[in-house]
């Protein structure tokens, strides 16, 4: 068991214990972004790690509680994907995979924690602006408060990250506020993994 992880309250089973208060957070912010949450599927959580050695530990610590389905370089860096032998549960969410990037050059996280959950919204849309759209369709009410989200410290990106070898568009929107994140994206991670893998 590596110290250095507990020491950072990075190790699985301290993860485990703060993720209900953090998906209280993500409720919260969907709750802001008018966007109700509980009918989709919590697709995967992502972790934050500032150190390569740190990420490298919990790498090894995560993988006996699951199995790594990707390892690809995404802007110049690994980000592993691991499916869950068990979903974590967290609050009406069963969550299946987790996103743990190593860290990227230059970029520090004020805090090494979670930092953000994904959400599979479908849609056909193939661009992140086409996205945004379907999403306002979507939920009519978010579409209204949309341009006051800013005024609320909101802070909306739009993203179509692609690994190599990849398949299937899959835009993002993300929403940040206060050091909590929400992503809404029209496939799932398996499935995007599984348009790698096809490649």
């Amino acid at each position: 068991m590596s110290q250095r992880l507990i020491d950072a309250e990075l190790m699985p089973q301290q993860m485990k214990q703060k993720l209900n208060d953090f998906m209280h957070k993500i409720q919260q912010l969907g709750e802001i972004l008018h966007i109700n949450l509980s009918d989709f599927q919590a697709d995967h959580i992502a972790l934050r790690i500032n150190e390569a050695e740190l990420a490298h530990l919990a790498h090894q610590e995560w993988l006996k509680a699951g199995k790594e389905i990707s390892n690809a370089m995404i802007n110049g860096r690994p980000i592993i994907v691991l499916e869950f032998n068990q979903p974590l549960n967290a609050l009406e969410w069963q969550i299946e995979c987790l996103e743990l990037p190593y860290p990227a050059e230059g970029k520090y996280y004020p805090e090494q924690s979670w930092e953000h959950v994904e959400f599979v919204v479908p849609s056909h849309a193939k661009t992140a602006e086409e996205y945004l759209a379907d999403l306002k369709r979507q939920f009519p009410c978010f579409a209204e408060k949309y341009d006051v989200l800013s005024d609320q410290g909101v802070k909306i990106k739009l993203s179509s990250p692609k690994g190599e070898g990849e398949r299937l568009n899959n835009p993002t929107v993300a929403f940040k506020r206060n050091g909590v994140c929400i992503k809404l994206h029209p496939h799932s991670l398996k499935k995007i993994v599984e348009s790698e893998q096809a490649s």
